[in-house]
């Protein structure tokens, strides 16, 4: 007798989802060089500018929210802006700059070189996400990627969640942005109480 199909559907399932998971934990210490570099931006007096493309929108906004507005009593609100909430802004610059140029251009606006600009991908392969973090890099920004499949994109830290799977992807990005939340305001903090 063969097994239940649902029961391999299930087993399945996890199993997509533990390689992917495991695997952030292997990159920890590029994590937490992120995270240090992202502090010391924060404690320069710069703030977050965050970006992404369809789920990524939520995702960014999510960022921005999490760093300006935390949940967890005591933690200190560090600036957070998500490029990706202003839709008048956004369509009136793609219809000169085009979609690829929708978050250079704000950077180029809004951003000065002590910022840190954070680009979402699931894939690595948007072209406004990679436009927006070669603008930012242009700029002198501290730039940080968080992609998935292979890691296309062109950051100083470049983040990628080992799996073609964009759902996958975009459920570790929870994670590994909640990661960096928490290890920022370690690192943030450490460095006030000297």
């Amino acid at each position: 007798m063969g097994e239940d199909p649902a029961t391999t559907a299930v087993a399945a399932a996890f199993e997509r989802r533990t390689g992917p998971a495991a695997a952030m934990g292997e990159d920890a210490d590029r994590i937490v060089r992120a995270c240090q570099e992202m502090a010391e931006r924060f404690r320069m007096g710069g703030k977050l500018l965050v970006f992404g493309n369809g789920g990524s929108v939520a995702d960014a906004q999510h960022v921005a929210v999490e760093f300006a507005h935390p949940v967890i009593v005591g933690k200190p609100a560090l600036p957070a802006i998500s490029l990706t909430t202003d839709m008048a802004v956004a369509t009136g610059i793609a219809l000169t700059e085009g979609l690829d140029g929708i978050f250079a251009a704000q950077l180029r606006l809004l951003a000065s070189p002590r910022d840190i600009a954070l680009g979402l991908s699931t894939d690595a392969g948007s072209a406004n996400v990679r436009s927006g973090l070669a603008a930012a890099r242009e700029l002198g920004l501290l730039t940080v990627a968080l992609t998935g499949g292979e890691a296309g994109a062109e950051a100083d830290h470049v983040l990628a969640v080992r799996s073609a799977d964009p759902l996958i992807v975009k459920e570790v990005h929870v994670t590994m942005y909640h990661v960096l939340w928490e290890l920022v305001h370690v690192f943030y903090e450490l460095e006030a109480a000297r």
